[in-house]
């Protein structure tokens, strides 16, 4: 049976290079969001654009939504229909850790705006890569940042927190990495995990 597997954490943890890693291990759909469509490829410009200022936290909330309802539709739910493994760099949970916990938006409404969106398309095993706060800042330091980068060390410690806290309340579907050692043990780590929790 095909599964869902959503990488999450920080900025700079090591998302996009272990989705692809344990995509390709898997012969799995690898995709992303936001932008994991063309629709929200021009929806990311916009969340992403440190030129966009002033955008209202629940305008923001929508069009994140948006891209992950057009993302399930278009990417990931075929693809689990044809029999295919899906792993997403970042997922429904980025939100409620970004707009909910981050933003500080009500986190039953965050969660109840993407419940609309996605349906029952949650992921079914969400692998948290966490780093200390000195490599986050070695690693964003050597990279021109985006909007959400540059949101701040308080949003950033929030977002982390919310990140823990839904780890730690739903520990059946989460698996948390430490993602700061050499990168090919960290995908050892992540490959035999994913392989005794869900038998691939």
């Amino acid at each position: 049976m095909p599964v869902y597997i959503a990488f999450e954490g920080a900025e700079a943890c090591g998302k996009s290079t272990h989705a692809k890693r344990l995509a390709e291990s898997l012969d799995a759909v690898v995709t992303r969001e936001t932008g994991g469509t063309e629709i929200g490829r021009r929806l990311r410009e916009i969340l992403h654009d440190t030129s966009v200022t002033g955008l209202d936290d629940h305008a923001e909330t929508l069009i994140v939504a948006a891209d992950r309802a057009q993302h399930l539709a278009e990417v990931v739910r075929p693809a689990l229909a044809a029999g295919r493994h899906v792993v997403s760099d970042r997922s429904v949970y980025s939100t409620l850790a970004y707009q909910g916990h981050g933003r500080g938006l009500p986190i039953d409404q965050v969660r109840m705006i993407n419940a609309w969106a996605i349906g029952e398309t949650w992921p079914d095993l969400v692998i948290l890569l966490t780093v200390p706060a000195a490599v986050t800042e070695r690693r964003m330091s050597k990279r021109d940042l985006d909007r959400f980068e540059m949101a701040g060390d308080d949003f950033h410690a929030r977002v982390d927190r919310g990140f823990a806290s839904m780890a730690a309340d739903d520990p059946d579907r989460w698996i948390v990495v430490d993602a700061s050692g050499e990168p090919e043990d960290v995908t050892a780590t992540i490959r035999t995990a994913v392989r005794e929790r869900l038998g691939i």
